[in-house]
């Protein structure tokens, strides 16, 4: 079989607007042009990749499959042209990191602000993911490193720790629950709470967790930082689920106090994951040595 980019560009244009008229209009080709793309497509592949109905097109398990590594390369295609892009430009190295709600918020803006400071010639791609994605994106080569918790299974990639970065609940100085030590997350999700926006790495994360009790958080206002969550919390709004971190640095000015969460998932590290440090380009190799304080010449897989 031989794919071009014209033909996965296609393919992800016609799935993401759910028609392939649709889809041939997105990619710039005319609509005959995109049926005998995709009809090529099926042939080469000898199964059919749509299954169309008169709403529309949707992916067969084969079509979902080539979705998948069509994103990829495609995804892989845009970061080489700004890569090539940034070097036209001056730019001399380009890292794409991957991290989760806590380390953006915490460990990396002052590690990376004297990285980019001290290194003029770089330029970091930083995207916050949940740390299962990171994993997946780790393992994909989707991004070069990633800092993630460490109650993901990252098997094959190299871990380094950052720290102990464990999930507390926070409430108001004087709530019912103040008093206490210690507190179940599935007692947590029977009182409204403060979170973050919707689709952000701890959103998701703890909305996975609330899956699993067969229930879902209750939010009364979403913020989009910690220390406007801690705020609203100390105003009496709601509890909030955030990291220990988050609490030391605020809490005292935000009027909250946290309590710890006895699930196994919320006793957590921070950790920096990368494929293999030794086969990493030079820039994120000097990028991890910052995150991490000194020249990392161990770590754990």
């Amino acid at each position: 079989m031989a794919f071009d980019l014209t033909d996965l560009r296609l393919f992800a244009n016609v799935l993401e607007a759910g028609t392939i008229t649709a889809g041939a209009s997105a990619s710039c080709i005319t609509l005959a042009s995109a049926s005998e793309r995709i009809r090529g497509m099926e042939s080469a592949l000898g199964v059919p990749l749509l299954l169309r109905t008169r709403r529309g097109v949707s992916p067969t398990p084969a079509g979902r499959t080539l979705l998948q590594h069509a994103l990829i390369v495609l995804q892989q295609i845009e970061r080489m042209q700004g890569d090539l892009g940034d070097h036209a430009s001056g730019l001399r190295g380009h890292v794409r990191l991957m991290c989760n709600s806590a380390a953006l918020s915490d460990w990396l803006p002052d590690r990376l602000a004297g990285f980019l400071h001290d290194h003029p010639g770089m330029s970091v791609d930083l995207q916050e993911r949940p740390s299962h994605e990171i994993v997946d994106a780790l393992r994909h080569g989707v991004c070069e490193i990633g800092v993630l918790a460490d109650s993901v299974d990252a098997v094959g990639l190299q871990a380094f720790v950052l720290g102990a970065d464990p999930l507390v609940l926070v409430v108001p100085r004087g709530h019912a629950l103040a008093a206490r030590r210690r507190i179940a997350f599935a007692e947590v999700l029977g009182w409204e709470l403060v979170g973050l926006p919707a689709g952000s790495a701890l959103d998701d994360h703890l909305a996975g967790h609330a899956r699993r009790l067969g229930t879902r958080p209750r939010y009364r206002i979403r913020l989009g930082s910690f220390e406007a969550v801690c705020r609203m919390v100390g105003q009496g709004v709601g509890l909030a689920v955030v990291p220990r971190a988050v609490v030391q640095r605020c809490g005292r000015s935000a009027g909250v106090r946290a309590v710890v969460l006895d699930d196994a998932w919320a006793a957590r590290s921070l950790v920096l994951c990368v494929r293999e440090l030794d086969a990493l380009p030079a820039p994120a190799r000097q990028l991890v040595a910052r995150v991490l304080g000194a020249s990392p010449g161990t770590g754990g897989g």
